[in-house]
């Protein structure tokens, strides 16, 4: 069936018992009830990508969030002019992008799929969206995600004073 309509409905039921699973293993949707977790796997759109394929790229508006149902998808960002740098592996099972459900800035990296990829996209309109209709269960998504950025936010600003430290310390070796 080529018609992502009809395949949505007719999906074998251990594949979408297998979506949800990944879903409530993933922190963004932590908390949230079987019936909750149905809602959004509704919304979820299914894209595959063959290995290379740019899933976005740096600069790019940010649309939403993607979660790695199958293969990996590496994280690269653009330094002096042409040289990448790779960040991250993100690994199945796993997801990326969620600062774009909560601003519209510009990707601040671009995705590449490193194998052939099966990624779920979960947009802001589609977070919008279950706010406007289930606001209990928006505010549950909004609120993990906060506490997700919080978290990051938390490990970057020790990552930081860990390297000033060091370049302090290397500062102090020169210069004797």
């Amino acid at each position: 069936m080529d018609n992502p309509i009809w395949s949505y409905f007719f999906r074998p039921p251990q594949e979408k018992k297998a979506n949800l699973e990944l879903l409530k293993a993933l922190p963004v949707f932590a908390n949230l009830s079987t019936g909750e977790l149905i809602l959004v796997e509704r919304v979820l759109h299914e894209r595959q990508y063959g290995t290379g394929e740019i899933v976005f790229n740096e600069g790019e508006p940010g649309a939403g969030m993607y979660i790695v149902k199958k293969g990996e998808v590496s994280i690269t960002k653009r330094i002096a002019g042409e040289k990448s740098l790779h960040l991250a592996m993100i690994p199945e099972k796993s997801f990326f992008g969620e600062i774009a459900l909560l601003d519209e800035i510009p990707r601040s990296a671009s995705a590449i799929s490193a194998t052939d990829t099966v990624l779920f996209g979960f947009s802001k309109p589609d977070l919008e969206n279950i706010l406007e209709r289930n606001s209990r269960l928006g505010s549950k998504i909004v609120m993990n995600l906060s506490r997700l950025v919080n978290q990051r936010l938390i490990k970057a600003n020790e990552n930081l004073e860990k390297l000033q430290l060091e370049l302090t310390i290397l500062k102090e070796q020169m210069g004797k």
